[in-house]
């Protein structure tokens, strides 16, 4: 298992901060790129040497392209080799007395990353530089999402999975209140275009704006931020995003021809489809949901995952077939195979998918993978895949492959649940699967994003996509992106490629993107200058040599079995070296050689501790009596992480005593949470035994003395939106009856009495739900818009007369003013 370290731990286990984690960001609208620069301070406070490891998540997708270390006045400047090659290095130089600093990636996920700092001796600090550039994705509302992970939860490994193979690191990992250093964050945001606004879901402080433009601004982290959660910022520029391309001037010092010597050009495309096609939605498909019911997604995660196939039941259109699994340590389904999706399977589906909870201990995604990839696909449906899971999956590579493996047979859509999901897994899935990410943190609601991919994948499939270049006569280009498998609607698609030779002629390229959709073909076409950009650096070289280095690696895993995948591997090396981007198989390394005095007294390795999601069902999982370490973590029957984390950990439990079905929590925090033993806690006060309260299903009883619930809340009355979306029918229409009436917050004989007496009665239901969401939830109008069309599907097709009146009359019940033309009837 790949695991995580990150602060230096003193041979009493108490904490030695690491002094400081400084983050810079900026950004540049043309490229949609944000340049992040870490400096992480380290200070020995020991009396001998230390060798420090620190285990830390990056977005996947980041290209790292910088490694410094500062000791002293001594500067010294990482390089990239291969890994087994810098490992030697870097133990040969630690074995001799020198310090060095070793920058890996880990071996089975490539948003996890070593770091090991050897060598300090008493008293001495060290400045870590750590440099990566990385394009940031577009939501729905088109701002561009830039996430710093701060959590690394505990990735499962499934047995046999080839995990405990070289490279993987021991982990110490902690409760976010218990990390021992702290974070300054600041941004600096740049455009062509003003900068409306940047929304975190941390506390920032003011954005300060830099010119009268509003071109340029700056804006901080505000202070005391704690590591419970991955730092996420929301750039919103004025004036949508356009189609562009970014040239980029190649490196004097390297060889023309080669991918740093010549220049590079990077297109953001964005394309528009038309409307008639878009709006029009598909009448089949098959849609297969597959659900993380590990323990590591209990509590509000796994309710708002229901609440969620709620609402994508409601809105899967008559015609389609249907399926749901959902796994742990092992996995399981509703139904044998994918059926036909009516009124009985919708209520057979939602009646299982209520009482679905986060029961199945861990998270081995691959099995049911497999079996569903084993399933015959229906003729004329397409198969549409969605994948909801928090991320703590250790076979990541294995798993993307697989995804890959499969990909011309069906359409993958990937949500990443909580803080701490794996980027690499979830943005792997959906782009080897040509589907869409979405990632669902903090207070996020999980809806929105959910039935937006939904309405991508109830598009008709763009198909026949090509990517052609008109140059001027005397240059070339080489693609560096693997092909476009998927396109969709108001979504950018990069495309990287190197342009070889010079041309007198003209100073203007053009490419064209040409498509099928719905069986019309389509064509964009994009020119732009082929003069350089200025004060790029070398951002989109090392962007480029990112996405060539992920598709050689895929293609090396993919006939690792066969005689060239060692040819593969040689080339991922090469283009490493030269573009100084780490890659799986290359590691930054520097050695201070200038240090002719060598370092005296034996080295002692300390691991820094590293902030984890924590949830009650984690919980579970300790126990007084396992042996006190400081090493790793391995999942364990009741579905998390066994987390040894020394003596810290009595700061969360002081005693627990295994008993024959359950463990009792014997002192706990006056603001324990169900969900949450993150904080900080009195534990002055004893309870007894006899007065143990079991919190249902945790498997903890819990003093009720000591554990002050009285300011938790009852069970929530369900959601008004989601009670009104329950009660329709799988046809699209309402029933005229008491639960309706509850859900529209009126008895029953207050809604019958207006109904027009012409009007069937499930016509006049139907006609106030519509009437209802329109007055009330517009602000919510992307979670309900699918299933609203199918209600006026099923009026159109009712051909009902005196809809007029029913909207007014519908109006005057509820105290709202909806127009008839509004609801689309």
């Amino acid at each position: 298992m790949m695991a995580n370290c990150c602060g230096l731990l003193t041979s009493q286990k108490e904490p030695v901060p690491l002094k400081s984690v400084e983050v810079e960001v900026e950004l540049e609208v043309r490229d949609h790129v944000a340049t992040v620069v870490s400096t992480l301070n380290y200070e020995n406070k020991e009396d001998k040497p230390l060798e420090a490891v620190f285990v830390f998540p990056l977005p996947g997708d980041a290209a790292v392209c910088h490694f410094s270390a500062k000791i002293g006045q001594t500067h010294i400047v990482a390089e990239v080799k291969e890994k087994q090659e810098a490992r030697e290095e870097y133990d040969d130089a630690l074995s001799s007395g020198q310090q060095a600093f070793l920058l890996e990636e880990s071996e089975q996920s490539p948003d996890i990353f070593s770091l090991s700092v050897g060598s300090l001796p008493p008293g001495e600090s060290a400045s870590i530089r750590l440099e990566y550039v990385i394009e940031l994705a577009v939501q729905a509302d088109e701002g561009l999402r830039f996430c710093l992970p701060a959590v690394l939860n505990p990735r499962y490994q499934p047995q046999g999975s080839g995990g405990s193979e070289g490279g993987n690191v021991q982990v110490t990992s902690v409760p976010a209140s218990l990390v021992p250093y702290s974070l300054s964050f600041s941004a600096r945001v740049s455009s062509p275009r003003p900068v409306s606004k940047v929304e975190s879901n941390c506390s920032l402080d003011p954005l300060q704006y830099l010119n009268t433009e509003q071109t340029r601004a700056t804006v901080k982290l505000a202070a005391g931020h704690k590591f419970d959660r991955d730092v996420e910022l929301l750039i919103y520029y004025k004036d949508a995003h356009q189609p562009t391309a970014v040239v980029e001037a190649g490196q004097a010092s390297s060889k023309p021809g080669t991918l740093m010597g010549d220049p590079v050009v990077m297109l953001s495309l964005y394309l528009e489809f038309p409307q008639a096609v878009t709006s029009s939605g598909a009448s089949c498909g098959e849609l297969v949901f597959l659900l993380d019911r590990s323990g590591s997604m209990s509590g509000g995660q796994i309710k708002r995952a229901r609440d969620t196939l709620l609402l994508l039941l409601k809105s899967v259109p008559l015609g389609c077939y249907f399926n749901i699994y959902s796994f742990g340590s092992r996995y399981e389904h509703i139904f044998p195979k994918s059926v036909e999706y009516n009124q009985k399977t919708m209520e057979e589906a939602l009646k299982k998918v209520d009482k679905m909870e986060a029961d199945l201990e861990g998270t081995e995604i691959l099995e049911p993978l497999k079996h569903i990839y084993s399933q015959p696909c229906i003729p004329n449906q397409p198969r549409q895949l969605f994948v909801f899971t928090d991320g703590e999956v250790g076979n990541t590579k294995e798993v993307i492959n697989l995804v890959k493996h499969n990909s011309g047979s069906h359409r993958c859509f990937s949500f990443g649940i909580g803080e701490g999901a794996s980027s690499a897994l979830i943005n792997g899935l959906a782009k080897e699967g040509g589907g869409h990410a979405q990632f669902i943190t903090g207070t996020d609601r999980m809806q929105p994003k959910v039935m937006q991919s939904l309405r991508f994948a109830l598009q008709p499939a763009v198909v026949d996509i090509s990517v052609t270049w008109d140059l001027p006569k005397g240059v070339s280009v080489t693609a560096l992106s693997p092909p476009i498998t998927a396109l969709f609607q108001g979504q950018r698609s990069l495309v990287y490629a190197q342009l070889t030779g010079q041309s007198s002629e003209a100073s203007e390229g053009c490419v064209t993107v040409k498509y099928s959709l719905a069986g019309h073909p389509s064509q964009n076409q994009l020119h732009f200058s082929l003069r350089p950009a200025e004060d790029t650096g070398l951002t989109v070289h090392r962007l480029a040599a990112r996405t060539l280095i992920r598709s050689l690696e895929m293609e090396e895993r993919e006939c690792e079995e066969e005689e060239d995948g060692g040819v593969k591997k040689k080339k991922v090396v090469e283009l490493s070296v030269q573009s100084g981007v780490s890659s799986a198989f290359t590691a930054f390394i520097a050695v201070n050689k200038g240090n002719s005095e060598a370092i005296q007294g034996p080295l002692v390795r300390r691991n820094v501790p590293t902030p984890m999601r924590m949830s009650f069902g984690m919980l579970q999982n300790m126990s007084c009596d396992a042996p006190v370490r400081n090493t790793c973590m391995s999942r364990v029957k009741g579905g998390a992480s066994r987390n040894v984390f020394s003596n810290m950990k009595k700061k969360l439990v002081a005693s627990m005593k295994p008993q024959k079905n359950s463990r009792t929590l014997h002192r706990c925090s006056s603001s324990l949470s169900p969900m949450s033993l993150s904080r900080k806690h009195d534990d002055s006060e004893e309870c007894d035994d006899d007065d143990d309260l079991m919190y249902g299903g945790t498997g903890f009883e819990i003093n009720p003395h000591l554990c002050n619930l009285s300011h938790l809340p009852k069970q929530p009355p369900r959601d008004p939106l989601l009670q009104l979306v329950s009660l329709q029918k799988a046809s699209g229409c309402w029933v005229l009856d008491p639960d309706l009436a509850a859900a529209l917050g009126k008895t029953s004989k207050e809604v019958e009495k207006p109904k027009p007496a012409s009007v069937n009665q499930d016509v006049w239901a139907t006609i106030l739900a519509l009437t209802w969401l329109h007055g009330f939830k517009m602000d919510a109008q992307e979670e309900w818009e699918l299933l609203a069309m199918k209600a006026v599907s099923w009026l159109r097709a009712q051909k009902a007369s005196c809809v007029k009146e029913c909207v007014e009359a519908g109006n005057a019940l509820l105290g709202c003013n909806v127009q008839k033309d509004a609801l689309g009837i």
